[in-house]
C-alpha cells in the first residue's frame, strides 16, 4: 500500500517528472521506449490511476492513447469534462513486457512517483481503473466487480471510486460499458458535491 505519512521528496511537480523520466530503478527500464509519467492538469480535482503503459503508450509517452484510451476519453467527455481538465497516471510508469501485471518489486520501485503525484495534485476524487490500481490504492483483495461504482474515503479528505479498466470494457461489451457509464455518472455527482463543499 502507498504510504501517506511524509511530504514528497521532490521540490516541485516538474522535478518529480524529471526524476521519473530518468528512472532506472527496476527491471522494466531496459525494455521501455520511454517513461510514461502522466498527462493532464497537475492541479486537477479528478485523478485517474491505471495499471501501466501498453504498447502505444510506451511509443508515445502518454497514458491511455490506444483504443482503451479513446474509450476513457469518451467516458470523460460524457460527464462534461475534457482530458485536459483531469490528470491521468498509472501505478507503474514503464511498460511491463507483454502487458503483464507489474511485479511487486516494480510497484515498490515506482511507488514514490505515484505517491508524489497524489500529493502534489491533491485531487478531490480519485478514480481507479481496473483491479490492479483499485487493490493497490484501497489495500484490499476484493475484486473490481464487487467494488466498482462505490465511494470510498481516501487519505482522509478525498473520495476514491473504482471502475472497470477501459480495456476490460472493450473486451466485455455492452453491459460493462453501461456499468462504466453509470460509474462515471457517480464520479460527476461526487465531484460536484466535493466542489460545492470546498
Amino acid at each position: 500500500m502507498l504510504l501517506d505519512s511524509e511530504p514528497p521528496p521532490f521540490a516541485s511537480f516538474s522535478e518529480l517528472e524529471r526524476d521519473a523520466l530518468a528512472c532506472r530503478k527496476c527491471a522494466l527500464a531496459p525494455g521501455r521506449t520511454q517513461v510514461v509519467f502522466g498527462v493532464g492538469d497537475p492541479s486537477a480535482d479528478l485523478l485517474f490511476v491505471g495499471e501501466g503503459p501498453g504498447e502505444q503508450e510506451d511509443i508515445q509517452g502518454i497514458p491511455f492513447v490506444g483504443r482503451a484510451g479513446q474509450l476513457l476519453t469518451r467516458l470523460i467527455e460524457g460527464i462534461g469534462l475534457a482530458r485536459d481538465d483531469v490528470y491521468i497516471a498509472n501505478v507503474v510508469k514503464c511498460r511491463p513486457p507483454g502487458n503483464r501485471d507489474p511485479l511487486p518489486a516494480e510497484i515498490e520501485a515506482c511507488s514514490p512517483y505515484l505517491e508524489a503525484q497524489l500529493r502534489f495534485i491533491d485531487p478531490a476524487v480519485v478514480v481507479t481503473l481496473g483491479n490492479f490500481a483499485t487493490k493497490l490504492l484501497l489495500d484490499t483483495k476484493e475484486g473490481i466487480t464487487k467494488l466498482r461504482g462505490r465511494e470510498f474515503p481516501f487519505r482522509g479528505h478525498a473520495t476514491l471510486i473504482p471502475t472497470f479498466h477501459p480495456s476490460a470494457v472493450l473486451r466485455n461489451g455492452g453491459p460493462a460499458l453501461a456499468q462504466a457509464r453509470a460509474d462515471f455518472v457517480l464520479v460527476k455527482r461526487v465531484l460536484a458535491r466535493r466542489r460545492a463543499s470546498a
